[in-house]
């Protein structure tokens, strides 16, 4: 059969328009994915790792990888598991039908769900996330997405608990997103467009914990620089929070402590030194200090304060050195408030009650002042219980706290031997 292009000129041009426009656009597409990948690998390939700032810092290193933020997450190897994989110890049971195990194999960790006996469905302890000092939460990977597993565990009562944010019944479903991602790690590099969901990741490109370039920066500039320049002493291409003013200090630890902040921009563009505000539509929804959470807003409950609000110059490095683990050091944070707290301070705000008992309240104003108060943003399901239990933080809300200081006084006038952690066990 003879094909007359003249017969059907119309419909050929029509078919070519229609090819030409299709080529143009994914051409197109290709060319603003691969500025998006060559934009997000360029960000990634600043980092230098924290082991190479240990070549020169390397007592700060050394202490720093003991902190919280440090090891915030990780991958879930078997020592860095807090719950128990021991038989009649591993068990999340919703009633006697369902039940989640903590199951160990050659293969791995292993979250399995049983219904009525018969295992359903099993994923794996890829990455920890959280600390242990108030419990981990664990991720699984699905392909390229990431999934919270359904059982947590829960530091004080020293036991596996249904995950925060699940229903009480098996589920496998909640994705981690790159907000979540950008409090618990340091980098992770997104494989999916900005507006996907579930976001999908790299997994051989993430930055896990919360390590020296969260506050410093991306530095492999700065490692490049000084290796090649050793004589060199000012630091080059690196972000000295001293440096930095009040509000970009308070902006950097807002990033994660700053309450329900939606971003406006991609995570993780937001770096140590920007304005917080041009990345995220800040928090405001709280105007009462007494009905913010203790846990994710400290930097709210702090501006709330009157402490805060009296000086131009306190920050969350007044009274954190984010470079030591201080967990439980009360004397410490205490002598950090004695060095405004003191009568040689303009305004002479003193404890009244420190003379009266020998100045042993020096040794801690955290417990009247900053007193532990439950999170309902922490706040977990036990095997067998009806209702959750919370997890118990030092708000960051300064004031005095009348029935708390009755708690301590009372230990006080008990025990001659000075003030320690031990009145809140026994009084609370």
């Amino acid at each position: 059969m003879t094909v007359h292009f003249g017969k059907y000129r119309a419909v050929w041009l029509t078919v070519f328009a229609i090819i030409l426009c299709f080529f143009i656009f994914t051409m197109c597409v290709n060319k603003e994915n691969d500025q998006i990948d060559t934009a997000n690998t360029s960000r990634y390939n600043l980092f230098a790792g924290s082991e190479k700032c240990a070549n020169c810092h390397k007592e700060i290193y050394n202490s720093h990888i003991h902190t919280a933020h440090f090891n915030t997450s990780g991958i879930a190897f078997p020592d860095r598991i807090k719950g128990n994989f021991d038989t009649g110890k591993n068990i999340f049971a919703f009633n006697e039908l369902n039940q989640i195990k903590m199951e160990k194999s050659n293969a791995g960790l292993y979250q399995v769900a049983y219904i009525n006996g018969k295992e359903k469905k099993r994923e794996r302890f890829d990455l920890f996330f959280g600390s242990g000092t108030k419990g981990q939460s664990f991720g699984s990977w699905v392909q390229n997405k990431l999934v919270q597993l359904p059982i947590t565990y829960f530091t004080s009562a020293g036991q596996w608990s249904n995950s925060p944010g699940y229903p009480n019944k098996i589920a496998f479903n909640r994705p981690i997103t790159s907000r979540c991602l950008e409090c618990h790690t340091t980098y992770a590099y997104k494989l999916s467009p900005e507006e996907k969901e579930p976001e999908e990741f790299d997994k051989t490109r993430m930055i896990l914990g919360v390590d020296c370039e969260t506050c410093h920066g991306a530095g492999k500039m700065h490692v490049d620089f000084q290796s090649q320049n050793p004589a060199v002493k000012t630091s080059r291409y690196i972000i000295n929070p001293a440096a930095l003013t009040r509000q970009q200090n308070l902006d950097m630890c807002a990033l994660c402590h700053g309450g329900k902040l939606q971003k406006s921009k991609p995570s993780f563009e937001f770096t140590a030194g920007k304005n917080l505000a041009d990345y995220f539509a800040i928090d405001t929804a709280a105007k009462n200090a007494n009905n913010i959470d203790v846990h994710g807003n400290q930097y709210g409950l702090m501006a709330a304060s009157k402490c805060f609000r009296m000086t131009n110059t306190l920050t969350c490095n007044t009274c954190h050195n984010t470079h030591e683990n201080e967990k439980g050091k009360t004397e410490i944070f205490s002598q950090r408030c004695m060095n405004c707290h003191n009568t040689g301070h303009k305004e002479n705000v003193v404890c009244k009650l420190v003379a009266s008992l020998n100045n042993s309240l020096k040794k801690n104003c955290i417990d009247c002042h900053m007193p532990e108060q439950p999170s309902m943003a922490i706040a977990v399901t036990l095997q067998g219980a009806s209702a959750p239990v919370s997890a118990l933080m030092h708000t960051h809300y300064i004031k005095v706290y009348d029935e708390e200081t009755k708690k301590v006084l009372a230990y006080l006038k008990n025990n001659n031997k000075g003030i320690n952690k031990t009145y809140s066990k026994q009084t609370k």
